[in-house]
């Protein structure tokens, strides 16, 4: 007897395209502007590129017929450099004057964010955190 749910995961199996290819995918439509990697997404105008700067992703681009932006500024950019960089340049200043504002988190408040989204310094961060274990009780 087939069930509803075997016939879904059949066909989720069979699904011929993966959704947000990773830019270490083999199948994944990659432009490489040093240091940066854009890798598309979808769309056909504007066809949209996540920006990859080392292993982090930075922000998305987009690619018109006449133009690139990349949704932080209002600005139109001949060359997707231009546009990458200036996604880089607006995260990094995001980023100071978020950290200038903002208390770390504690080390607790680190194990409830989901993995993917912590910083190389947040993990190191974790590596050394060891737990105070006075409130447990052995089940």
């Amino acid at each position: 007897m087939i069930s509803p749910f075997s016939l879904q995961a059949a066909q989720l199996d069979e699904s011929p395209e993966k959704i947000l290819l990773p830019p270490t995918d083999p199948n994944a439509e990659i432009q490489e502007i040093p240091p940066y990697k854009l890798v598309y997404v979808n769309g056909a105008c504007p066809r949209t590129y996540r920006v990859y700067k080392g292993d982090s992703m930075i922000g998305v681009i987009f690619q018109y017929i006449t133009h690139w932006s990349n949704g932080v500024d209002s600005l139109r950019y001949a060359e997707p450099v231009d546009a990458v960089v200036g996604l880089d340049q607006f995260m990094k200043v995001a980023r100071v004057s978020t950290t200038a504002t903002e208390q770390p988190l504690t080390e607790e408040e680190l194990l409830d964010k989901q993995f993917d989204s912590l910083t190389n310094d947040e993990w190191e961060r974790l590596k050394r955190y060891v737990p105070k274990t006075k409130d447990l009780v052995a089940a």
